[in-house]
């Protein structure tokens, strides 16, 4: 392909771009958009909205995900948010572009894309992408179970030599959002809000800074309640007012929430349940490869002890064989990263579209 080929990992939380050959997307956005009335033509009696990307700290609760657990659930915001991209880093250059496919696609979902990439970007080529294949070539390997988890999705995808087994994937509509909203509610209860801008940063700096995966529930529980108050590792987040308030034990644990769904109220079976689920209906030959290789990616996978959690799970006596847990250093940029391979294999020049081919195909 080009020299150069714009990739473009679209999450339900976040929006990772940049161009193929770095080691790391050079933007990387919240995946939202808003909606504000535009004064020049406010309408009669319906405000005509003004679509921008990001969040508008003067209006607030004008903020919307267009993608949620995987889904698209607003074009309008899509396309705005694949215009700024294209318009950053494809115009200048007429780019190929690689876009990574939402997980759970609706039957009409490639067509619109195509539409919007085509006939409105004008891209001159596209490569519709796997995320979890995209995850497993970023690791340099063929073979592997890739478990990912961000924001909306947490997925286990077991592959053998380059080819997904799709009878053993798995998905679980339980992610980074469950936790953030936990969070949200715990800290702030009543007056929760997840537009409110302080909570917002309260409940991101707390994710960021405070959380961990214990690697024992219960004695993780024991040695936060024999903390004394005001120590240090307990945790602390600031109101307003400049009042400092200590964090619970089960809020700082909050990502053990991936392991134990049960502890927080939570319904359905945890991660590491659908992993080994996952590999016990692969072919019992492929197993031991398939446990020698298990790719944690994702922003959940950066919390502190997850990926030490995984392995002690799978190594908990569910296989004969032992389990290894490859730990890459960026892990949640590794969808885009494989992208970023792909894009010079030649390899992959047949699934590659060309605008011209999809105009021609369009008249017929």
């Amino acid at each position: 392909m080009a020299a150069k080929t714009v990739i473009i990992d679209h999450g339900s939380g976040f929006l990772k771009v940049g161009l193929s050959g770095w080691n790391q997307p050079q933007m990387i956005y919240p995946s939202v958009v808003n909606y504000i009335p535009c004064q020049e033509n406010p309408g009669p009696s319906y405000a005509q909205r003004q679509v921008s990307l990001g969040i508008d700290f003067g209006n607030p609760d004008t903020f919307s995900y267009p993608i949620q657990r995987g889904r698209v659930i607003n074009w309008e915001g899509v396309e705005h948010i694949w215009s700024f991209v294209v318009q950053q880093y494809g115009k200048d250059h007429d780019c190929p572009v690689i876009l990574t496919e939402f997980p759970l696609k609706e039957p009409t979902t490639r067509k619109k894309t195509l539409e919007i990439m085509f006939e409105l970007l004008e891209v001159p080529s596209l490569l519709l992408a796997d995320q979890l294949e995209m995850s497993l070539y970023a690791s340099g390997l063929l073979t592997g179970v890739v478990v990912d988890s961000g924001y909306g999705l947490s997925r286990v995808q077991p592959f053998l030599l380059g080819q997904c087994l799709p009878d053993s994937k798995r998905t679980l509509e339980f992610a980074g959002q469950d936790l953030s909203t936990y969070l949200f509610k715990s800290l702030f209860k009543e007056k929760s809000d997840e537009h409110n801008i302080y909570q917002m940063d309260t409940v991101a700096k707390t994710q960021m800074s405070k959380c961990y995966v214990p690697k024992n529930l219960q004695e993780a529980l024991d040695f936060h309640q024999s903390l004394p108050s005001g120590s240090d590792e307990r945790g602390t987040y600031q109101l307003p007012d400049g009042t400092h308030v200590e964090l619970t034990a089960l809020e700082q644990l909050a990502p053990e929430m991936f392991f134990s769904p049960q502890v927080f109220g939570l319904q359905g079976p945890s991660l590491p349940q659908i992993l080994v689920d996952s590999i016990k209906s692969c072919e019992v030959p492929g197993q031991p490869m398939l446990l020698s290789h298990v790719m944690p990616c994702g922003g959940n996978s950066l919390y502190p002890g997850f990926t030490k959690r995984l392995c002690q799970e799978l190594n908990s006596g569910h296989f004969p064989h032992k389990a290894t847990v490859w730990m890459g250093e960026k892990r949640n940029f590794s969808v885009w990263l494989g992208a970023s391979v792909v894009a010079h294999f030649s390899t992959y020049r047949s699934q590659w579209v060309a605008r011209q081919e999809y105009l021609e195909s369009m008249r017929l």
